[in-house]
């Protein structure tokens, strides 16, 4: 095997080892610093000359130069000049100088080291001042000067640029040209700005325009809705629900006064519902304006609970709207109320006798049992409209009292409608009760039938119906006992119990049907997931597999974690395949992430080798460990493969048994 040639020295390692022998230089010569070095220290003066650089008056111009700077533009600029740093850097002397001499906010410092030829300008730049313009200033006024061995002249140089720079005229570009370009490039971009913020705007409108137009109660909808459009229809539907509950809530006080807490009863629990679900809705909006930032996701999932929150609150509100205004309108015209009351009881005294008489003639043909139902019905609405006459006697003597002492007559109104409209119904009951008993005694065999075929659908969906679907079949297969059972003797009864029990039975098997489509829809996502998953995990790691010495840890990271969710899906998908599905697709896309940046590592790998050949193949194949690429030197385990030590050699090596580490032990070194 051809030996690797050796590199000579490395300018990197030269300034290492010069270092070094620096270093020991100075701790076998007992720490000594070089001579004429001046540390960091706290300045005594704006003019600081250690290293008698200045001559004749040139620290009096100085001085007037860093004056007048300071007098103009109440900059403080301190200069300072030393034989050499000490073996510090430039600006690290300048740093620990500065701190040393406790500048603030308007100081900065020229540092000049004469012997060394070095020089930092420390401190905090004035805010008026550009990176462009202290650059130029340093490299086309400053370094010339010390370059020339003009000391004094860099510091005026740096007093004066510093002035120049802080009043905008650095020279070049006239500033009338300056401003004018500016004031152009202002207006051009103060027209665009307008322009995009007009577009913005109208399209924002456009989309909480149509926010206003999806049902509260819609969360899918919702859901697809900007962002930004969520959050301005989330503030607008918050504020005008809770003006809604704040006037629903002086009239309910009203209205309590009038009619008392009995009658106004209902719309005070609506009113509380209202307001414990507006107060849920106050309290997401203020989770999602505190300082802790959500992630979009997160914001778009609270404003559509928000505003659906909102949404239920009106709606306890606006269902009880109509009755509210009926009790409110009910005072207004109780006289015509109580008038239309009293010609209702005359009605129905005057059937009374003709459905007593009918009821007569049902006895006298039908059995007891069928008539059981409406034995009584005469008798009880005689009752019920002697009840209403006295309510409506209640109701003309409360409307007759004061304005605001009437609230009485509307609960007497009421009870006496009730009864009117119970008296009715049960005479209509005897009064049809022959057409009816026949209809379900006619209806009856289909009904059972009916209930019969329901119930053996049920039997299929039971995995999908939950207790909702147990129940109404329990309930299905009582009413078709009774109803095999005492048709014959009630039919009317058994008829009603088995059309109810069979109205409920058909609601739960509609949702069960429902549920066996969605859960068959997810087992046929998760088996095309779960085949899509194995066929990307499989081509990864094919592909890994033999193209190893190539590729690195992020594909074989994901390829593994595509591995462990596929390992999860599989485990979830016989018992629940809803939560085995995310898995699934979450294998798939790691799966194809772990291929697409194997094969980019792999052209990266290919790309950077010199000449592709056998032995380059082998690497990439992983037959040989390439130890240079792994940043391991020149050695590598040899002997075939076989479990030992190492030899010295080239940087290839076969893999071997054992740990990462145990396979890569090298040496490094050489001449050069």
């Amino acid at each position: 095997m051809r030996q690797p040639k050796h590199r000579p020295a490395s300018p990197r390692w030269s300034v290492l080892v010069s270092g070094f022998v620096l270093a020991l230089a100075v701790l076998l010569g007992g720490g000594s610093v070089p001579a004429g070095a001046e540390p960091p220290q706290r300045l005594p003066g704006y003019v600081t000359d250690v290293a008698g650089a200045l001559r004749g008056g040139q620290s009096a111009e100085l001085q007037a130069a860093i004056d007048a700077l300071y007098s103009k533009d109440h900059e403080r600029l301190w200069v300072v000049y030393v034989h050499n740093f000490g073996g510090l850097n430039s600006q690290a002397w300048g740093e620990q100088t500065a701190q040393a001499s406790g500048f603030g906010d308007r100081d900065v410092l020229l540092s000049v080291a004469v012997d060394d030829r070095a020089y930092a300008f420390t401190g905090s730049a004035p805010s008026s001042v550009t990176d462009k313009q202290l650059d130029d200033l340093l490299i086309d006024q400053v370094e010339p000067k010390l370059r020339a061995g003009d000391w004094a002249g860099a510091g005026v140089a740096t007093a004066n640029g510093l002035s120049a720079a802080m009043n905008g005229s650095g020279g070049g570009v006239s500033l009338w040209v300056v401003l004018l370009l500016v004031l152009v490039v202002a207006l051009a971009v103060g027209a665009l700005w307008l322009w995009s913020r007009g577009r913005k705007e109208r399209r924002a409108r456009a989309d909480v325009t149509a926010a206003r137009k999806v049902d509260p109660a819609d969360t899918q909808a919702l859901a697809a809705l900007p962002l930004a459009a969520l959050d301005a229809r989330s503030k607008e539907l918050l504020t005008d629900t809770d003006d809604a509950l704040r006037t629903s809530g002086e009239e309910l006080r009203l209205a309590t006064d009038e009619f008392g807490a009995t009658a106004t009863a209902p719309f005070s629990a609506a009113l509380n519902g209202a307001k414990n679900a507006l107060g849920k809705a106050f309290a997401i909006r203020q989770e999602l304006d505190d300082d802790i930032p959500e992630t979009p996701d997160q914001q778009r999932t609270m404003l559509v609970e928000l505003i659906s929150t909102c949404g239920r609150a009106n709606h306890e509100l606006d269902a009880k709207v109509t009755e509210f205004d009926a009790m409110r309108n009910l005072l207004i015209n109780a006289g015509e109320r109580l008038d239309a009351l009293t010609r209702d009881v005359v009605d129905l005294t005057t059937r009374a006798p003709n459905s007593e008489a009918t009821l007569a003639q049902l006895v006298a043909t039908q059995s007891a049992s069928v008539l059981a139902p409406i034995h009584e019905n005469v008798t009880m609405a005689r009752e019920r409209i002697a009840f209403a006459e006295r309510g409506i006697e209640d109701g003309r003597t409360a409307a007759a009292k004061p304005v605001g002492q009437q609230g009485a007559a509307v609960a007497a109104i009421r009870s006496a409608e009730s009864a009117i409209n119970t008296a009715r119904t049960l005479l209509d009951a005897v009064d049809t009760a022959a057409t009816d008993i026949e209809q379900a005694r006619a209806g009856l065999p289909g009904i059972i039938e009916e209930l019969r075929r329901d119930l053996g659908t049920a039997a299929t969906l039971t995995q999908h119906g939950g207790p909702e679907l147990l129940t109404a079949a329990t309930a299905a297969r009582t009413a078709l006992d009774r109803a095999s059972t005492e048709g014959a003797a009630d039919p009317l009864g058994a008829f009603q119990r088995a059309v109810a029990a069979d109205t409920v039975l058909d609601k739960a098997i509609a949702d069960a049907t429902d549920h066996k489509a969605a859960a068959e829809e997810v087992a046929r996502r998760l088996d095309q997931a779960l085949t899509a998953a194995h066929s990307q995990i499989n081509a990864a790691t094919d592909f890994i597999s033999t193209r190893r010495g190539g590729v690195d840890a992020e594909p074989r990271t994901r390829l593994a974690e595509a591995q462990r969710s596929l390992d999860q899906a599989q485990q979830l998908a016989a018992t629940d395949p809803a939560q085995a599905l995310p898995h699934a697709q979450r294998a798939v896309e790691l799966g194809t992430r772990a291929l697409q940046t194997a094969q980019a590592a792999v052209r990266d790998w290919q790309a950077s080798q010199p000449r592709s050949n056998s032995q380059t193949g082998a690497v990439l194949s992983g037959i040989l460990i390439d130890g240079m690429l792994r940043g391991m030197g020149g050695g590598y385990r040899s002997g075939g493969g076989g479990f030992g030590g190492s030899r010295g050699g080239g940087s290839y090596g076969p893999g071997s048994f054992g740990g990462s580490d145990g396979s890569r032990r090298i040496s490094r070194g050489g001449r050069f």
